[in-house]
């Protein structure tokens, strides 16, 4: 039988609808304006352009210069960044390549890496033993305390203890407000450069919601599509003394040609972040009040709140698998991921699920919805059914709240 031939353009429409009839509580996704997505799709994706503005490989480069030189300036200035101290790399293709290039750059095999344990927050590219930079470098995993927070004096002690060549702050699944400046501390006292991943803060600290790492560590990464309304990309932000090292180390250690139509889109999008600050209070404000309402009808949430965008919900507490919880949650089209937390093995069946509040936010939702949506969660949570009248209360908030176009 003849394979079925299916349109791409039919599924991109598809995939168009159900997003317009889902809410989207997935802390690492959010809605790209319309002028990010022209740029996606311009003319730009046609130009090879290996190497950096001014020390291109090809010719008739002079243009996309000028596009990743502005895109450059774009990412210091939202982050109030002299060029004097800071330089940045616009080029990476995700946060995990980012952060590779990072350690490609400043340690040698073998080197001790102190980073943030996967359960307790981290990111697989922090040294999980499913990452390939886990076969190249020692990661030491540290973790949190009783209250969900990072445990600094434990932290101390393994620093002292491993001596690390390069201490890692910033996390995935981290509700709470890092202490960068304790961190950096850390790192001087014995002489350990610090990375700081803030892929899922960056539009918060742009906007003074949630502390900046960059008055105290070396390096900064963040990926560009979560909180800065850009394509899925990264930027390396780097005090100068590293600049040489991390740039041979992007192109050419790890990458070819850049993708210029995502460059220009990543600038498109800071800009757009820098016009809208007050969209992140917003942010904040819905997290917060999710955490509240749930708390309140009986559904634990992690560490007692939020400080950020997200939310750890402990399902099991109730009776409920996080894997359960986010299979029940997609039946009545909201969508929040299973999560691990600190006691829990796998993360297949982990104990928690996460919220993030960046794509309902970007929708227009404010705390009435927060109280709504946190309503048909609980009830479901709680009952282990989805009910006619939740489902109906999600398609009454999608319709209410279109995507921005």
């Amino acid at each position: 039988m003849a394979q079925k031939k299916v349109s791409m353009h039919i599924l991109c429409a598809q995939e168009e609808k159900r997003q317009e009839m889902t809410l989207d509580f997935i802390a690492s996704e959010n809605y790209i304006p319309a002028s990010v997505r022209r740029l996606m799709g311009s003319v730009l994706a046609h130009k090879y352009a290996e190497g950096y503005p001014g020390r291109r490989y090809y010719p008739g480069c002079g243009i996309v210069d000028e596009v990743e030189q502005e895109t450059q300036r774009r990412a210091l200035d939202l982050f109030l960044l002299s060029a004097r101290v800071w330089g940045v790399n616009v080029q990476p293709y995700s946060g995990s390549i980012a952060n590779l290039a990072v350690y490609a750059a400043l340690l040698k095999p073998g080197d001790t890496v102190l980073a943030p344990a996967l359960a307790a927050g981290g990111h697989l590219s922090h040294g999980s033993k499913a990452s390939f930079s886990s076969k190249i470098f020692s990661f030491i995993s540290y973790g949190i305390d009783d209250a969900y927070r990072i445990d600094y004096h434990a932290l101390r002690r393994l620093v002292l203890e491993h001596r690390p060549r390069l201490i890692i702050s910033g996390a995935s699944a981290y509700p709470f407000r890092i202490d960068f400046k304790k961190i950096s501390a850390l790192a001087k006292e014995v002489g350990a450069i610090h990375l700081a991943d803030i892929s899922h803060y960056a539009g918060l600290i742009s906007a003074k919601q949630y502390p900046s790492p960059f008055v105290y560590a070396d390096v900064v990464m963040s990926t560009t599509h979560k909180s800065l309304f850009g394509p899925r990309g990264a930027m390396l932000f780097f005090r100068k003394q590293y600049e040489a090292a991390i740039q041979k180390a992007v192109f050419p250690g790890l990458q070819g040609g850049p993708h210029m139509h995502t460059i220009a889109a990543i600038g498109e999008g800071l800009l757009y972040a820098k016009k809208h600050r007050s969209y992140y209070k917003q942010v904040m404000r819905n997290a917060t009040r999710m955490a509240q309402q749930l708390s309140q009808k009986g559904i634990p949430i992690i560490g007692g709140g939020t400080q950020s965008h997200q939310v750890l919900v402990h399902t099991a507490a109730v009776g409920m698998r996080g894997d359960e919880a986010q299979e029940l949650l997609e039946q009545m089209g909201i969508l929040a991921n299973r999560n691990m937390i600190a006691s829990d093995m796998s993360p297949q069946n982990p104990s928690a699920i996460r919220l993030g509040t960046y794509a309902v936010t970007a929708r227009g939702m404010k705390e009435r919805e927060m109280d709504r949506i946190a309503e048909s969660i609980a009830t479901s949570i709680r009952t282990g059914v989805v009910s006619a009248g939740n489902i109906k209360t999600v398609a009454t908030l999608c319709k209410k709240f279109p995507i921005h176009k």
